[in-house]
């Protein structure tokens, strides 16, 4: 049988959660000769094993998978290939495992609509010069240099494509510069209109913190036009792409690029992570501290657990802070918040040794080492929105 596992990272937020799973439906849709599943690395439900239970049982023995995230940084290089390797392993199947959505042309059209959706709001009529009207992209922010320059890469292409007077980056969490430091910075340049767009795939509360941090920089320069673009989403072409990342797989022709890869190679300033284990540190959150275990939101996360926690010291789920690297587009609002980072020669220690309470009564003390993000103590970032 054909069988494909889509692997989301998860949230919190019961909408982010929502469209992943509708974005699995809608690939359901597109590929009918296919069974296909999904499931989720940390908080949300079903966890990526369960998945691959159910396609197992249905009969199969050769799985595709694909990372549903828009670039590579650890979730999609080190934490899903192990929850797959591990799993492949204990039960006698084999597990092809195709590559992020990327730098794609698709990508970058699917974008466009939603910048052209944006502009259109604000009376903008296609084709009109947009030589006054500035761009800056949000992207999610990783410990990982090489998917960072991939959301700068996407600016660019949007810049030169729709002409736009000027282009900056900007990133929610773990990387500089931070939303706030970067709509101010882009503030001083003389700019009437600036489009603020989170290239994001799903929503969340980091989706939500980019759009109140922008009104908050709108309110000191009343001057400025500050235009708030829609996220990706299940656009069309965001589809179509994951349907060309599984027939890359088919074709033998999915390679990531390590060139830049900072595991693979000497990267300036990341030189010691060449070899880093390939092992997942999300084991102990699966199907862990989702919205459906949470008391005090609803259906949208609004990180109250974190305020409750932070008086009495502990570390809520979703601000536990070892995202360590993936722009994949999930809104989860886990990103380096208030935690010291200490610098040893063997990594990276958060000094709040992750004794997290998830929000049910769960805590879960564990300590996780990572090689330092060489950057951590930089004065636009890198902890992550408020």
């Amino acid at each position: 049988m054909k069988a494909l596992m889509l692997c989301g990272h998860g949230s919190r937020d019961q909408g982010a959660v929502r469209e992943f799973a509708g974005l699995a439906e809608k690939l359901k849709a597109r590929l009918p000769d296919w069974n296909t599943d999904y499931g989720y690395l940390e908080f949300a439900k079903p966890i990526i094993r369960d998945g691959l239970d159910r396609l197992r049982g249905e009969g199969a023995r050769d799985i595709m998978a694909l990372p549903g995230m828009l670039f590579a940084a650890g979730h999609a290089k080190n934490d899903i290939p192990s929850v797959l390797n591990t799993y492949a392993a204990e039960n006698g199947v084999t597990i092809h495992y195709g590559r992020e959505l990327g730098i794609d042309l698709k990508m970058l059209r699917a974008a466009g609509e939603r910048i052209k959706e944006c502009l259109r709001a604000d009376g903008w009529q296609d084709g009109e010069p947009l030589h006054d009207t500035m761009l800056v992209v949000v992207g999610r922010g990783a410990s990982d240099p090489d998917a960072n320059s991939n959301v700068s890469k996407v600016m660019r292409m949007l810049w030169e494509g729709f002409g736009f007077g000027w282009g900056e980056t900007c990133y929610s969490g773990v990387t500089f510069p931070l939303v706030g430091p970067g709509l101010t910075h882009a503030a001083k340049l003389g700019y009437k209109r600036i489009v603020v767009f989170p290239y994001f795939l799903f929503t969340g509360i980091l989706v939500r913190r980019i759009y109140d941090q922008t009104d908050g920089v709108a309110a000191a320069h009343p001057d400025i036009k500050f235009l708030k673009a829609p996220y990706l989403g299940d656009h069309e072409l965001v589809v179509e792409t994951f349907v060309d990342r599984l027939y890359e797989i088919l074709e033998g022709t999915n390679n990531m690029n390590c060139q830049l890869c900072k595991y693979r190679e000497q990267v300036l300033g990341f030189e010691a992570e060449v070899g880093l284990a390939q092992e997942s540190h999300h084991h102990h959150v699966e199907g862990i501290g989702s919205s459906a275990d949470c008391k005090l939101c609803d259906t949208t996360c609004t990180g109250a657990c974190r305020a409750e926690a932070i008086g009495g010291h502990a570390h809520p789920a979703h601000d536990h802070g070892h995202h360590h690297g993936d722009d994949h587009g999930h809104s989860h609002a886990h990103g380096h918040e208030d935690h010291d980072h200490h610098h040893g020669e063997a990594g990276h220690h958060h000094a709040h040794d992750h004794g997290h309470s998830h929000g049910h009564g769960q805590a879960h003390g564990h300590d996780h080492h990572h090689h330092p993000y060489p950057h951590a103590d930089h004065p636009l970032g890198p902890r992550s929105m408020r």
